[in-house]
């Protein structure tokens, strides 16, 4: 039988992100709460504030741009308090955001921007430039790429988000949000890297944002979280470090806060000692962070300056964390980690820890969420029983219906009976805790974010010095990660030594995104192992590294 959860299902309603964020009826704070707060500089909007600057950003575009229902809003920029306001004016004129990573090359955004079929790129000025290259290589007009943040256009020629004001005779009458089907309508089209190597769109319908949010917001009310109340009467308060263009933090953070009344305190990046400052200042109750962050809090001598007594817990995602961390953070700091697991195809939460089991079921998941089933399978799609390792499988109103474009993936991605196959591997134990232990799929994930190995390798194979190569995942021990590790074959005369190794990491790490540099370095064998067929044997590769590393570790 499936697991299911131990918590009762609840009522998710079939309504668009607009009206499940804004036109409820039963908000009980009041309009001028502040929900996004800049902090370092305190700008701020207030819930209504969000709201009315939403909706003249989104008659602007349906006016100026005659932007309409299902276009789509690309995003290349670092966390603002600008940034969900922006987005929710796409949705009141019935479109859809598609959040790209800010530290993308020119190459790499233009690919996301032309498959979703961006009408505009919303951008901040320092990477204005990376903008305008990946809009003339697709042919996208640009008076389409515009600004928000703090920073304005020198010359005039970019306009910001705020200049983007109804005209005209669309403009004169209020026409009222355009009205979606919350079930097959996008609200988001964020994109995963595939092992195939180039990024497919994943399409998540309002209703999928709908529901993970309702669900989040059920689990978290177990976990203390309020939005009144608290120390200072003003509830709790939550810091976001994590990037909204990552599900992650789109979901967990910018679309959670609102709805719960959270003050969503913001940083453009994550700095340690910013981060803390902030918790201090603040009055922080509780973070989402990846593991890096919590290495961060274990070790970094600079957490002791700052008092972070005010944090009732904090929530781990986007890769799995090592116990062991767990146990540092709450020895030195007194502060509850908590795992959660998720991924872009689920808006993104699955499972989450609970606050009275955090320390006895330590290096678990947590459990499902309400309305979720899930199952673990062999590699035949035979259902294994509790506490035997094999591929979660998962059902959800949560749970995305399809990549964008490839309706020949849909066979691999769903079973015949209509589970979501998650690739990861692990298994469920009798009180219904998940625990990850491997992936089927072959994506690093460095930090959180996905780096396909497949399209490094195609990159690699382009350097005229290169037979062939292959990617893998090694464990970074100081930022404890996966990074990239490149195993190459050099051609005939081509001399194998540390000076040819930092010119192919150089020339690789200036043609790909920060998050997809060789990391783990390069290493020169004779042959990349592959099977009859073709295919690469990296299981080979990856118990190759396995020995580097622990041969490495022990003369440490």
């Amino acid at each position: 039988m499936p697991v299911k959860p131990l918590y009762e299902d609840i009522d998710i309603p079939n309504t668009d992100l607009w009206t499940y964020l804004f036109e409820r009826k039963d908000k009980p704070w009041p309009d001028n709460k502040e929900i996004y707060i800049d902090a370092v500089t305190k700008r701020s909007y207030t819930w209504l504030q969000v709201k009315n600057t939403a909706i003249e950003f989104g008659r602007g575009l349906r006016s100026q741009w005659g932007f309409k229902k299902g276009d789509v809003l690309g995003f290349f920029t670092p966390n603002s308090v600008d940034y969900a306001p922006v987005f929710f004016g796409a949705h009141y004129v019935g479109g859809a955001a598609s959040t790209a990573n800010p530290t993308y090359t020119a190459k790499e955004l233009a690919f996301q921007m032309k498959d979703s079929g961006a009408k505009g790129i919303v951008t901040q000025l320092p990477m204005l430039s990376v903008a305008r290259e990946a809009a003339r290589a697709i042919g996208l007009p640009e008076d389409r790429i515009i600004l928000l943040g703090d920073a304005r256009d020198p010359s005039g020629k970019f306009k910001h988000f705020t200049e983007i004001k109804p005209t005209g005779i669309l403009g004169a009458f209020n026409l009222g949000p355009t009205r979606v089907d919350p079930k097959t309508d996008l609200a988001f089209l964020v994109y995963s890297s595939g092992t195939t190597g180039l990024p497919k769109g994943v399409q998540l319908t309002h209703f999928n944002i709908v529901a993970n949010i309702a669900q989040l917001d059920y689990v978290d009310r177990f976990n203390g979280i309020y939005h009144t109340g608290g120390q200072d009467g003003q509830g709790d308060k939550q810091l976001a470090i994590l990037p909204f263009f990552h599900v992650y933090g789109l979901t967990c953070i910018a679309l959670s806060g609102i709805r719960m009344g959270l003050p969503v305190i913001i940083l453009p990046k994550f700095e340690l000692e910013k981060a803390c400052q902030a918790i201090q200042e603040f009055g922080i109750t509780f973070a989402s962070i990846p593991p890096p962050v919590v290495l961060a809090l274990a070790k970094h001598p600079a957490v002791s300056k700052y008092d972070l007594s005010t944090i009732k817990f904090m929530n781990s995602g986007a890769a799995p964390l090592g116990r062991d961390l767990v146990e540092m953070v709450w020895d030195r700091l007194t502060i509850p980690i908590m795992q959660g697991y998720g991924l872009s195809e689920t808006a993104p939460t699955l499972t989450k820890g609970v606050i009275c089991d955090w320390k006895r079921f330590n290096g678990s998941a947590g459990k499902l969420l309400p309305n979720i089933e899930a199952m673990i399978v062999d590699l035949e799609g035979k259902e294994m029983p509790i506490g035997k390792e094999g591929e979660l499988w998962v059902k959800g109103p949560n749970v995305f219906p399809g990549y964008l474009n490839r309706p020949e993936l849909q066979g691999d991605t769903f079973s015949a009976d209509g589970y979501f196959k998650t690739g990861d591997i692990g298994y469920f134990d009798e009180r219904g805790n998940l625990y990850i232990t491997d992936r089927l799929k072959e994506l690093i994930k460095y930090k959180g974010f996905q780096v396909a190995p497949a399209e490094l390798e195609g990159i690699l194979q382009g350097h005229s010095d290169i037979a062939d190569a292959c990617v893998i995942p090694a464990h970074d021990r100081q930022r404890e990660t996966e990074v990239p590790r490149a195993y190459l074959v050099l051609k005939p005369g081509v001399s194998r030594n540390d000076s040819k190794a930092q010119e192919i990491t150089a020339w690789l790490d200036s043609r790909v995104a920060e998050h997809k540099k060789l990391r783990g370095g390069v290493r020169f064998i004779d042959e990349i192992p592959k099977n009859a067929s073709g295919k690469l044997l990296r299981r080979v590769l990856k118990d190759m590294a396995r020995a580097e590393d622990r041969a490495a570790g022990a003369k440490l």
